[in-house]
């Protein structure tokens, strides 16, 4: 591999090729260098679940027809104590395996110019004109190397990372399972009883398995669940979901907050590495795609202009248009749902309302905000909790 690169990605999954993939829409004639730890294909512990919205980011980095090969699941079911919803979803949403998902998303970003390898990144130090990434120099870096990035330790000083303000961590465990009757043909989620969010899903992939798992949020002070509990929680919330059940991974998630953290300078982070993953439901790709390719265009922008150095400064502002108002709108449904019977009281809302579920999947899975209609509905429901039976519709 050649020393010098305009952009170096470190991580290939889908902020990492979404971030190789913007550079080189916008200036196809970039060298970038796209590195992971791991061969391809790999698998990554996820619940697999691919919005739409995803393959419109994509789209507009001119990759199309991504998953036109895997079955769209059209249905979403959503279940607490005394409260469920069962309806089509305006868009379909896809359950695709991450050895699958990542895979393709690389050889989309090699398609468009990009170069891979395999290499563990172990330095990154920012210095006036470059940025040296151990043996290679880069004009501007991406950091799209996960939750635990070694990009945003480094740029820290090597010591642990500072949490976001009013962030939090959630832990989930994933695994592959025959798909139950009852979930065929839909995502399935049930929420626990216990401390809010956490929930069990069933997402049904379209080849006879479903991706199962649990996920919770971490408390300070409390012991984190170790995985014979979080697949017991899989269990108990969605009987028969663990039957033949293998590959079981976990893996920790850093929730977004209302506040968000670039750093200034040729040092960009996109997606897990910028703990940019949904608090209310711990989607996680749809921010990883958008701030990838974000990242991706802001060191386009700035190798033309000044050569890199406002590379940061131009993805903070890029992010902040794109996702600053839906993440204060979800780090306020993130606390309000802690509240068993507000989240009782936000099914019974898109229970009796398409607008509403629609709404709140958005919020969910893309960029959504609490619009008028679901804040109304949901004071209505609140109104009557205890009162309203189950309804299923």
């Amino acid at each position: 591999m050649s020393a010098r690169w305009d952009l170096v990605v470190v991580g290939a999954g889908p902020a990492g090729s979404a971030a190789a993939l913007g550079a080189l829409h916008a200036q196809p004639d970039l060298s970038v260098l796209l590195l992971d730890r791991s061969d391809f294909p790999r698998d990554k512990a996820c619940g697999d679940g691919v919005a739409p919205q995803v393959l419109d980011v994509l789209a507009g980095v001119g990759v199309h027809g991504l998953l036109d090969d895997r079955i769209p699941v059209e249905r979403l079911r959503l279940r607490s104590t005394g409260a469920a919803v069962s309806r089509t979803m305006a868009r379909p949403a896809y359950v695709v395996p991450r050895r699958l998902l990542d895979a393709r998303m690389r050889d989309a970003a090699v398609a468009a110019g990009a170069t891979v390898g395999r290499h563990r990144v172990r330095v990154v130090r920012a210095e006036a004109d470059q940025v040296r990434v151990d043996d290679l120099r880069a004009a501007v870096v991406v950091g799209a190397d996960g939750a635990h990035s070694e990009v945003a330790r480094r740029l820290s000083g090597g010591g642990p990372r500072h949490p976001v303000p009013g962030s939090r961590t959630a832990l989930a465990i994933r695994g592959y399972a025959p798909v139950r009757v009852a979930d065929a043909g839909a995502q399935s989620i049930v929420f626990g009883p216990g401390v809010q969010p956490s929930y069990a899903w069933s997402f049904d992939r379209g080849d006879g398995l479903a991706n199962v798992g649990y996920g919770e949020l971490l408390r300070a002070g409390h012991p984190a669940p170790g995985r014979a509990r979080l697949v017991e929680q899989v269990e108990r919330l969605l009987p028969g979901a663990t039957v033949g059940g293998t590959e079981w991974r976990g893996h920790h998630l850093p929730l977004s907050s209302w506040r968000w953290r670039q750093p200034t300078g040729r040092c960009l982070l996109a997606g897990d590495a910028a703990h940019l993953i949904n608090p209310m439901t711990g989607e996680g790709i749809y921010y990883a795609v958008t701030t990838g390719v974000l990242a991706g265009r802001a060191a386009a922008v700035a190798l033309r202009a000044d050569g890199g150095r406002s590379a940061g400064r131009r993805h903070a502002r890029a992010v902040s248009t794109a996702l600053s108002g839906h993440l204060r709108h979800t780090s306020l449904a993130a606390r309000l749902v802690s509240f068993p019977h507000v989240a009782r009281a936000g099914i019974r809302a898109a229970a009796d309302d398409q607008r509403v579920f629609d709404a709140l999947v958005d919020l969910g899975l893309a960029q959504g905000r609490i619009t008028p209609r679901v804040a109304g509905s949901l004071v209505r429901a609140l109104a009557v909790a205890g009162r309203a039976p189950e309804r299923v519709c």
